[in-house]
Protein backbone atom coordinates (compact mmCIF):
# COMPACT_ATOMS: atom_id res chain seq x y z
CA UNK A 1 0.00 0.00 0.00
CA UNK A 2 2.78 2.34 1.18
CA UNK A 3 4.23 2.26 -2.56
CA UNK A 4 1.14 2.97 -3.87
CA UNK A 5 0.43 5.99 -1.82
CA UNK A 6 4.10 7.68 -2.34
CA UNK A 7 3.16 7.10 -6.57
CA UNK A 8 -0.41 8.55 -6.53
CA UNK A 9 0.72 11.48 -4.31
CA UNK A 10 2.41 14.41 -3.33
CA UNK A 11 4.07 12.94 0.00
CA UNK A 12 7.53 12.87 1.21
CA UNK A 13 9.09 9.38 0.32
CA UNK A 14 10.28 7.11 3.47
CA UNK A 15 9.89 5.78 6.41
CA UNK A 16 11.31 8.72 7.91
CA UNK A 17 8.58 11.01 6.79
CA UNK A 18 5.71 8.35 7.18
CA UNK A 19 3.68 8.35 10.89
CA UNK A 20 1.44 5.60 11.54
CA UNK A 21 -1.87 6.73 14.57
CA UNK A 22 -4.61 4.79 16.17
CA UNK A 23 -7.14 4.64 18.37
CA UNK A 24 -8.65 1.55 20.60
CA UNK A 25 -8.05 -1.46 18.03
CA UNK A 26 -6.17 1.26 15.95
CA UNK A 27 -4.16 2.48 18.34
CA UNK A 28 -3.51 -1.54 19.18
CA UNK A 29 -2.44 -2.15 15.36
CA UNK A 30 -0.41 1.24 15.14
CA UNK A 31 1.83 0.10 18.01
CA UNK A 32 2.09 -3.23 16.96
CA UNK A 33 3.43 -1.64 13.44
CA UNK A 34 5.90 0.16 15.66
CA UNK A 35 6.84 -2.59 17.78
CA UNK A 36 7.17 -5.00 14.90
CA UNK A 37 7.27 -3.06 11.48
CA UNK A 38 9.72 0.24 12.30
CA UNK A 39 11.29 -0.15 9.32
CA UNK A 40 7.80 1.34 7.20
CA UNK A 41 6.75 4.15 9.98
CA UNK A 42 9.03 7.19 11.50
CA UNK A 43 6.89 7.34 14.02
CA UNK A 44 3.90 6.16 16.25
CA UNK A 45 1.11 7.10 18.11
CA UNK A 46 -1.35 5.17 20.08
CA UNK A 47 -4.77 6.46 21.44
CA UNK A 48 -6.20 3.80 24.15
CA UNK A 49 -5.00 0.94 22.13
CA UNK A 50 -5.39 -2.92 23.21
CA UNK A 51 -2.89 -3.93 25.46
CA UNK A 52 -2.75 -6.10 29.17
CA UNK A 53 -4.87 -8.52 27.80
CA UNK A 54 -5.65 -9.90 30.87
CA UNK A 55 -6.73 -7.04 32.30
CA UNK A 56 -8.60 -5.59 28.78
CA UNK A 57 -10.36 -8.98 27.51
CA UNK A 58 -10.19 -11.84 30.64
CA UNK A 59 -14.17 -9.65 31.49
CA UNK A 60 -15.74 -10.16 28.32
CA UNK A 61 -15.56 -14.11 28.50
CA UNK A 62 -17.82 -14.41 30.86
CA UNK A 63 -19.96 -12.60 29.05
CA UNK A 64 -19.79 -14.55 25.89
CA UNK A 65 -20.42 -17.79 27.64
CA UNK A 66 -23.62 -16.67 28.60
CA UNK A 67 -24.35 -15.85 25.45
CA UNK A 68 -23.28 -19.06 23.61
CA UNK A 69 -25.10 -20.52 26.48
CA UNK A 70 -28.31 -19.60 24.68
CA UNK A 71 -27.24 -21.36 21.32
CA UNK A 72 -25.77 -24.75 22.68
CA UNK A 73 -22.43 -23.47 23.14
CA UNK A 74 -21.94 -23.76 20.20
CA UNK A 75 -19.95 -20.64 18.00
CA UNK A 76 -20.92 -21.83 14.63
CA UNK A 77 -24.89 -21.49 15.83
CA UNK A 78 -24.14 -18.23 17.24
CA UNK A 79 -22.58 -17.27 14.20
CA UNK A 80 -25.30 -18.12 12.11
CA UNK A 81 -28.11 -16.20 14.51
CA UNK A 82 -25.92 -13.06 14.37
CA UNK A 83 -25.74 -13.17 10.44
CA UNK A 84 -29.65 -13.54 10.79
CA UNK A 85 -30.23 -10.81 12.76
CA UNK A 86 -31.25 -7.57 10.67
CA UNK A 87 -29.66 -5.22 13.38
CA UNK A 88 -26.81 -5.80 15.73
CA UNK A 89 -27.11 -3.90 19.10
CA UNK A 90 -23.95 -3.42 20.71
CA UNK A 91 -23.10 -6.17 22.77
CA UNK A 92 -23.77 -8.32 19.86
CA UNK A 93 -20.80 -6.36 18.37
CA UNK A 94 -18.84 -6.70 21.21
CA UNK A 95 -19.17 -10.68 21.17
CA UNK A 96 -18.30 -10.96 18.04
CA UNK A 97 -14.94 -8.69 18.30
CA UNK A 98 -14.20 -11.14 20.90
CA UNK A 99 -14.78 -14.06 18.25
CA UNK A 100 -12.74 -12.22 16.00
CA UNK A 101 -9.80 -11.81 18.26
CA UNK A 102 -9.57 -15.62 18.75
CA UNK A 103 -9.85 -16.12 15.26
CA UNK A 104 -6.95 -13.25 15.01
CA UNK A 105 -4.66 -14.13 17.67
CA UNK A 106 -4.95 -17.72 17.99
CA UNK A 107 -6.69 -19.33 15.10
CA UNK A 108 -7.28 -23.08 14.72
CA UNK A 109 -8.30 -24.32 11.55
CA UNK A 110 -10.31 -27.37 13.44
CA UNK A 111 -12.40 -25.27 15.14
CA UNK A 112 -15.74 -23.73 14.40
CA UNK A 113 -14.76 -20.96 11.66
CA UNK A 114 -11.45 -21.44 12.65
CA UNK A 115 -12.22 -20.21 16.29
CA UNK A 116 -11.69 -21.50 19.56
CA UNK A 117 -11.83 -19.42 22.29
CA UNK A 118 -8.98 -19.74 24.93
CA UNK A 119 -11.85 -20.78 28.04
CA UNK A 120 -13.53 -24.00 28.19
CA UNK A 121 -17.00 -22.97 27.33
CA UNK A 122 -19.15 -24.93 30.02
CA UNK A 123 -16.56 -24.42 33.44
CA UNK A 124 -14.49 -20.47 31.88
CA UNK A 125 -11.27 -22.25 32.75
CA UNK A 126 -8.41 -20.72 31.14
CA UNK A 127 -6.85 -22.86 28.48
CA UNK A 128 -2.87 -22.07 29.49
CA UNK A 129 -1.89 -22.77 25.99
CA UNK A 130 -4.46 -21.28 24.14
CA UNK A 131 -4.21 -18.09 26.61
CA UNK A 132 -0.06 -18.57 25.26
CA UNK A 133 -1.51 -17.76 21.52
CA UNK A 134 -3.21 -14.21 22.64
CA UNK A 135 -0.35 -13.39 24.87
CA UNK A 136 1.88 -13.36 21.95
CA UNK A 137 0.28 -10.74 20.56
CA UNK A 138 0.23 -8.54 23.01
CA UNK A 139 2.01 -4.95 23.38
CA UNK A 140 2.94 -5.48 27.22
CA UNK A 141 4.34 -8.75 25.97
CA UNK A 142 6.11 -8.10 22.60
CA UNK A 143 7.68 -4.63 24.19
CA UNK A 144 9.72 -7.10 26.36
CA UNK A 145 11.68 -8.48 22.92
CA UNK A 146 14.86 -6.84 22.33
CA UNK A 147 14.31 -6.97 18.78
CA UNK A 148 10.92 -5.12 19.63
CA UNK A 149 12.56 -2.75 21.85
CA UNK A 150 15.33 -1.70 19.16
CA UNK A 151 12.57 -0.93 16.34
CA UNK A 152 10.76 1.48 18.69
CA UNK A 153 14.12 3.39 19.69
CA UNK A 154 14.69 3.54 15.86
CA UNK A 155 11.29 5.83 15.67
CA UNK A 156 11.52 9.43 15.40
CA UNK A 157 8.47 9.79 17.90
CA UNK A 158 6.13 7.64 19.66
CA UNK A 159 3.59 8.73 21.36
CA UNK A 160 0.60 6.90 23.83
CA UNK A 161 -1.85 7.74 25.68
CA UNK A 162 -5.33 6.70 27.61
CA UNK A 163 -8.14 7.21 29.81
CA UNK A 164 -7.72 7.19 33.38
CA UNK A 165 -11.06 6.27 33.70
CA UNK A 166 -11.23 3.82 30.70
CA UNK A 167 -13.80 1.66 30.90
CA UNK A 168 -12.00 -1.51 29.04
CA UNK A 169 -9.15 -0.93 31.72
CA UNK A 170 -6.58 -0.57 29.22
CA UNK A 171 -5.34 1.94 31.32
CA UNK A 172 -3.49 -0.47 33.25
CA UNK A 173 -1.92 -2.08 29.99
CA UNK A 174 -0.60 1.50 29.15
CA UNK A 175 1.12 1.73 32.48
CA UNK A 176 2.29 -1.83 32.19
CA UNK A 177 3.73 -0.80 28.61
CA UNK A 178 4.70 2.80 29.52
CA UNK A 179 6.72 1.08 32.30
CA UNK A 180 8.48 -1.51 30.38
CA UNK A 181 9.33 1.34 27.80
CA UNK A 182 11.07 3.78 30.79
CA UNK A 183 13.18 0.42 32.29
CA UNK A 184 14.64 -0.07 28.52
CA UNK A 185 15.39 3.47 28.39
CA UNK A 186 13.20 4.38 25.24
CA UNK A 187 11.92 7.66 24.39
CA UNK A 188 8.20 8.49 24.81
CA UNK A 189 5.64 10.77 25.71
CA UNK A 190 2.91 9.43 27.71
CA UNK A 191 -0.25 11.17 28.67
CA UNK A 192 -3.55 9.80 30.86
CA UNK A 193 -6.26 11.94 30.80
CA UNK A 194 -9.26 12.54 32.97
CA UNK A 195 -11.76 10.29 30.42
CA UNK A 196 -12.58 6.66 29.20
CA UNK A 197 -12.71 4.92 26.17
CA UNK A 198 -15.52 7.01 24.20
CA UNK A 199 -15.44 9.80 21.88
CA UNK A 200 -11.55 10.80 22.55
CA UNK A 201 -10.66 11.72 19.16
CA UNK A 202 -10.12 15.30 20.28
CA UNK A 203 -6.78 13.22 21.43
CA UNK A 204 -5.68 13.59 17.93
CA UNK A 205 -5.50 17.56 18.89
CA UNK A 206 -2.32 16.42 21.23
CA UNK A 207 -1.50 13.60 18.82
CA UNK A 208 -0.80 15.32 15.08
CA UNK A 209 0.83 18.23 16.16
CA UNK A 210 3.63 15.57 17.92
CA UNK A 211 3.82 13.57 15.03
CA UNK A 212 4.64 16.34 13.16
CA UNK A 213 7.21 17.74 14.98
CA UNK A 214 8.88 14.29 15.24
CA UNK A 215 8.92 14.10 11.65
CA UNK A 216 9.90 17.21 10.69
CA UNK A 217 12.50 17.97 13.73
Amino acid sequence: MLPEVERRFRVRKGREHRAVFGKSSGGYGAIVHGLRHADAWGAVACHSGDMGFAMCYSGDFPKLLDTLAGHDRDIAKLLAHYEMKEKLTADDMHMLMVLAMAASYDPDPDGPKGIRLPVDLYTGELDPERWAGWMRHDPVELVKSPECQENLRSLRGLYIDCGAKDQYSLVYGARAFVKALQEAGIEHRYEEFDDDHTAVDYRQDVSFPYLYHALTA
